[in-house]
């Protein structure tokens, strides 16, 4: 089966737009879950999944979320698609707070978002065709009917490359990318601006993923669409994203323009994902080993600083003091008691002693 994009790549991601006024804005988020503990009704443990993320989206802009696995990244998406309740902060999409609405003003702003997830097979049902999986959304909001819905489902299925031919075929007759591009095409059914992207290349080959992301970023500059990217794949991210935005244990601890971010990291844990990275040139190779150990228990999150235990740049400061985002004048901001001439891609550090 074809593979074809059917759309072409016209410009690329802007790492020096500034967000004026954001589509999406997230502040102050933290999402807490109790789980029992035990066999006791009343005995609970709390998972610190998400603590105090701030971020913000501008029109037509993309913002990679990163981390390792269990760092809280999904669960972002979904507390800004109201999936999950925040425990506390504030999410205003397109200038309204999403935890005041209620009914029909509730159900008519968060239409505007959209998702799109990991796993093409399973997020389509095997037993609807095509043509029913794309017209779903359009008949769940009553807007379309008959040849209208028909004409619509066909013009979203060529937006994502694929043909009338695919019409009446069902999820498991096609390819993952071809799946994913169904449900490109289900997201966009109504006509969102705000697209949360949750891995959507993960479960794909190199060079499928390289086409999908080429029809993202081509109907990003059509639509004008925003992206909320999450990944783990930092080639990925750099291709694709204007501002990143790097999760661990929950928690924020660096984000900036793609560039700057990806390509000089000012905290050690960034320095370790990239350094984990493949590389076919070995002078391109970081000198600074691959972090060791796990990511800790979100119940039980460190004290100081929640990367500490792992951080081959440890101070006493660490693990007493949680730091907080610190900004500079490249639009970065880091969390980090390092110094800020502290160089942690060579390990050494700038007239000052780390223990």
């Amino acid at each position: 089966m074809s593979e074809d994009v059917g759309v072409s790549l016209r410009g690329g991601p802007n790492p020096d737009r500034v967000v004026a006024s954001p589509l999406l804005e997230v502040a102050g988020l933290t999402v807490r879950f109790r789980v029992k503990k035990g066999l006791s009704k009343k005995s609970a443990d709390v998972v610190h999944a998400v603590d105090d993320v701030s971020f913000a989206i501008g029109t037509g802009e993309t913002l990679a979320l990163v981390g390792e696995s269990g760092s809280g990244k999904t669960t972002v998406a979904r507390a800004v698609l109201q999936l999950n309740k925040p425990t506390a902060g504030t999410i205003l999409f397109q200038g309204r707070n999403l935890a005041t609405l209620q009914g029909a003003s509730r159900r008519a702003l968060v239409r505007d978002a959209q998702v799109v997830f990991q796993d093409p097979y399973s997020s389509l049902s095997p037993r609807m065709t095509v043509h029913d999986v794309v017209a779903e959304p359009l008949r769940a909001q009553g807007r379309m009917s008959g040849r209208e819905l028909d004409a619509r489902i066909v013009a979203l299925l060529e937006m994502v490359g694929l043909g009338t031919q695919h019409l009446w075929r069902r999820p498991h007759e096609f390819s993952g990318g071809q799946c994913q591009r169904i449900a490109i095409a289900r997201a966009l059914a109504l006509e969102p601006k705000l697209l949360i992207l949750d891995e959507p290349t993960a479960a794909l080959d190199v060079s499928v993923q390289a086409r999908i992301l080429v029809l993202l970023a081509a109907l990003q500059k059509d639509l004008d669409l925003a992206y909320l990217f999450i990944a783990h794949d930092l080639a990925v991210v750099e291709s694709v994203a204007d501002r990143v935005a790097v999760m661990y244990l929950g928690r924020l601890v660096e984000t900036g323009p793609a560039k700057a971010v990806l390509r000089e990291p000012r905290h050690p844990y960034t320095v370790a994902l990239l350094a984990s990275v493949p590389s076919p040139d070995p002078e391109e190779r970081s000198e600074m080993k691959v972090i060791s150990g796990e990511v800790p228990s979100a119940i039980r999150v460190p004290s100081g600083c929640r990367f500490n235990p792992r951080c081959p740049f440890r101070m006493e400061i660490c693990e007493r003091v949680q730091p907080e985002l610190h900004g500079f004048a490249d639009l970065r901001s880091v969390a980090c008691h390092l110094p800020d001439d502290f160089d942690v891609g060579g390990g050494q550090a700038a007239g000052s002693e780390v223990n």
